[in-house]
């Protein structure tokens, strides 16, 4: 596990693997991943929380009250929080459910997992 540029917990490692223990693919279509599925959805939703930061970016350059662009910052947190709760609930559903039916440890580390991304996601 390695830290991306900002600050945020990240698994860089070329040998990571997938929800199912496999080497991770970037370009496997559909991919292993619970929010595959949704990919497109996730993609348009993450390009409208970019827009929010970049009007962020303008609003300090523009020298917009303060009250405005904390009301902004707000709206930008709790779209993120969002987006990280459905990707959650994605693994969950799908990650951490092929491992409950899998069984012994894969499920206790898939469990552990989860819950030590929780506890991220509490800490924020």
């Amino acid at each position: 596990m390695t830290t991306t540029e900002a600050g945020v917990p990240g698994t860089t490692d070329p040998a990571a693997t997938s929800c199912h223990g496999a080497p991770a693919s970037p370009a496997a279509p559909g991919g292993p991943h619970g929010y595959s599925k949704q990919k497109d959805q996730h993609l348009k939703r993450l390009r409208r929380i970019e827009g929010q930061i970049r009007g962020l970016q303008r609003m300090v350059e523009e020298d917009v009250y303060c009250i405005d662009i904390l009301t902004q910052v707000s709206a930008s947190t709790k779209a993120l929080q969002s987006f990280a709760l459905q990707l959650l609930e994605e693994h969950l559903r799908h990650c951490v459910a092929d491992a409950a039916l899998k069984g012994g440890e894969e499920i206790d580390a898939k469990v552990a997992e989860a819950s030590a991304a929780i506890a991220r996601l509490l800490r924020t």
